[in-house]
């Protein structure tokens, strides 16, 4: 199975490749614009993003499905603060399917600056005096003390939105 990942960010590619490994996946890398800002700030400019991702690498590629991941910054209804949100999107060609991975609030010191106009990736870099910290851990690893980080989390969205496309429960025939 050849599958197209909208993005060169190597945390992107392994959370595809390690996702996905039972299936023995040939993953290409496809550096793709999202179409949405690089901070998306709402689930549908997060999710708009994905899918674009996913649509622009297969139409580059041969392969059997583009998969777009995408972070952003949300506010949720009925939670407090800042979210950080991560959301896929898988598509054959035909249809797309989407998923999310992990919600988590932010500090509201990252908050504040993210939401007068901040990338998070940045924000994170100087809170934690690393550099390009979305390419390691992401702000997931360093938020959850490592209970989780950057590769399991959008490993997470493209297990929901590659799960229709291996399962027989969404066939529409049925």
């Amino acid at each position: 199975m050849e599958l197209a990942v909208g993005s060169t960010n190597p945390v992107k590619i392994d959370a595809v490749e390690r996702t996905l490994e039972r299936y023995e996946p040939t993953v290409i890398a496809v550096g793709v614009d999202s179409g949405v800002d690089e901070q998306p700030r709402s689930i549908a400019e997060t999710v708009t993003g994905a899918e674009n991702r996913a649509r622009r690498a297969l139409a580059a590629t041969d392969a059997d499905y583009g998969v777009g991941l995408e972070g952003g910054v949300a506010r949720l209804e009925g939670v407090p603060g800042l979210s950080l949100i991560m959301w896929g999107a898988v598509t054959d060609g035909d249809r797309t399917e989407r998923g999310g991975g992990p919600t988590l609030r932010l500090p509201e010191s990252v908050a504040r600056e993210v939401s007068d106009g901040a990338e998070l990736g940045p924000v994170m870099d100087d809170l934690l005096g690393t550099e390009n910290v979305a390419q390691r851990e992401g702000a997931a690893g360093a938020l959850t003390g490592g209970l989780t980080d950057r590769t399991r989390a959008l490993g997470d969205a493209v297990a929901t939105s590659f799960g229709p496309f291996v399962t027989e429960y969404y066939d529409t025939d049925r």
